[in-house]
């Protein structure tokens, strides 16, 4: 069977490419931006209670709860994707993203209200991680779903680049508020500028994807009525394997990741000495990360269009071994080359993250039949940010603490890596199936995925 040409315009895709990655942009900055104050200035403003060495391991904790709610996030955005249609979610999730983030920037902090303080910030922290849990899913299939034939590693590394461009965009805010509010009025009130900002980011997302037309396989399934009145059990009872390495697939990459994008390393240069850090300036600091976020959107934006040409497998494979090797002489780049070796560090780190992340999208939508598409993905990803990202950088910190050398966060870092290459050679190559609802019905797709599921 082959796939059949895909039902949407040319404008419609281009407008479905702007709502992806502005979208998934404006999400993940906010997740970004309280990443970076987490690791710089939440643990003195929030945790100062709870002792020197324990309020910064506090912090770096409520980085990592928010994962926990990922599941659920996952669960109730893939239910209602499947049932309800892809374009919904994304305009919720978004808006829930959005009123968790700006809640951060108006929190009065522990001296002021005392324990109320972090028990709200946490909530806020839950209210984050449910949307980001049904996000990323919704804004994969609108790309993948809508894009034509032979192009779907191109159109699914658009939510990609969110990571990129929102780590690229948090790391310009904060680099900008240390020089506006530098020291003292950092702490005091710069690091809020960037939280509150998130308000215009979010009304341009909401116009933006309020226009996106609903995917066409989900068109497909609304007007066959074949939608399945629990997807996510039918994804348990059916394809758990599949959620499983999936689920690997992405733990690999997001370990590795989080030491960028959970802000350990830039915490660990920039803050002082008698914190822990290295005492690096902070401002060259946040632009030194930032040039790695360029890195990784030029690999994450490369690897789509290669895993089109020589299948998501050989490329996934292939940034597993560069990630490792960007993973060796990470630290001691940063502690020994000064800002210089934080910008060659993260850069090569970046190659390898860009490699293994831009195909992941798409090969998890070729991975799960139609009707249970949404539900699949979204858990398989949230699983995978429980298992790599959730709380790397507390294990990073605890790792540190512990044994005294970083040398135990690289091992840690590259048994994950080596997790997601298991993974990443025992999951199908299926860049040639086609995605709609027929394809799912007919024999040939238990060719593909037998009942139970299929690595």
């Amino acid at each position: 069977m082959t796939q059949p040409v895909a039902v949407s315009s040319a404008r419609e895709r281009r407008k479905v490419v702007a709502a992806s990655v502005i979208g998934t942009t404006i999400e993940w900055y906010d997740f970004f931006i309280y990443a970076f104050a987490a690791n710089l200035v939440l643990a003195k403003l929030f945790f100062e209670p709870a002792g020197e060495g324990m309020m910064q391991i506090l912090s770096l904790l409520t980085i990592g709860l928010s994962f926990l709610f990922r599941p659920l996030g996952a669960f109730l955005a893939g239910h209602f994707g499947d049932k309800l249609g892809r374009q919904p979610m994304l305009v919720i999730t978004l808006l829930l993203m959005g009123v968790a983030t700006v809640g951060i920037g108006l929190l009065p902090t522990y001296d002021a209200i005392g324990l109320a303080a972090p028990v709200i910030l946490i909530l806020l922290r839950i209210l984050q991680g449910l949307s980001a849990g049904g996000e990323w899913g919704g804004a994969v299939l609108m790309s993948v779903e809508h894009a034509p034939k032979g192009k779907r590693g191109l159109f699914g590394i658009f939510p990609q680049l969110g990571v990129p461009f929102g780590m690229l965009l948090a790391s310009a805010m904060l680099a900008l508020m240390r020089v506006i509010a530098p020291g003292e009025a950092f702490e005091e009130w710069g690091w809020r500028v960037p939280f509150l900002f998130s308000v215009v980011l979010i009304v341009v997302g909401f116009i933006i994807r309020k226009t996106v037309d609903e995917s066409p396989v989900f068109s497909e399934i609304k007007e066959t009525r074949q939608q399945e009145s629990a997807p996510i059990v039918q994804v348990f009872k059916m394809h758990l394997p599949l959620v499983i390495l999936s689920a690997l697939l992405f733990a690999g990459n997001n370990a590795v990741g989080y030491m960028l994008t959970g802000g350990y390393v830039q915490g660990l240069a920039s803050r002082p000495e008698d914190q822990g850090g290295l005492g690096y300036d902070p401002v060259q600091v946040q632009l030194a990360v930032l040039a790695s976020a360029v890195v990784w959107a030029i690999f994450t934006f490369l690897s789509g269009p290669l895993s089109d040409r020589y299948g998501r497998k050989p490329i996934m494979n292939l940034g597993w071994i560069v990630q490792a090797l960007g993973v060796i002489p990470l630290f001691q780049f940063v502690f020994n080359g000064g800002v210089g070796g934080v910008l060659l560090g993260t850069s090569l780190l970046a190659v390898g993250l860009g490699l293994t992340y831009g195909p992941a999208a798409v090969w998890f939508a070729e991975t799960f039949p139609a009707s249970v598409r949404y539900s699949g993905i979204s858990i398989s990803y949230a699983l995978g940010g429980v298992i790599g990202g959730a709380f790397a950088p507390t294990i990073a910190q605890i790792l540190l603490q512990s044994f005294g050398s970083t040398w135990a966060i690289v091992v840690y870092l590259l048994f994950m890596t080596s997790l997601g290459l298991l993974a990443s050679l025992l999951l199908k190559d299926r860049s040639n199936i086609p995605l709609d609802l027929e394809f799912e019905r007919s024999g040939e797709w238990k060719s593909w995925t037998p009942a139970r599921g299929d690595a």
